[in-house]
């Protein structure tokens, strides 16, 4: 093999080693942004569900307010329908 050869195959074996070297890096990377976008995901879904534990107990609370304040309302609207039914039953009869 002539020397010129053996020069170009040097450079080409030193630049393939430099590639490798640059790649196994990027891979790196790649890993542990794979492993962070995993670590943020958790963080976020634990997060939303510890929230929700504890203002569990003053969600529950707002919905029995929601729903005694709802059942008020119903309630005074029975009492006001059955006083004009009766008021119109009272007005027929005279």
């Amino acid at each position: 093999m002539d020397p010129e050869s053996k020069q170009l195959l040097k450079n080409t074996l030193e630049l393939a080693e430099e590639n490798n070297k640059l790649l196994h890096k990027i891979r790196g990377v790649q890993n542990r942004e794979f492993v962070w976008k995993i670590l943020k995901m958790v963080l976020i879904v634990g997060i939303t569900l510890g929230s929700f534990y504890f203002l569990e107990p003053y969600l529950n609370k707002m919905m029995d307010l929601y729903s005694s304040v709802s059942g008020i309302q119903q309630n005074i609207k029975d009492v006001s329908d059955t006083n004009s039914s009766s008021l119109k039953d009272l007005l027929k009869k005279f």
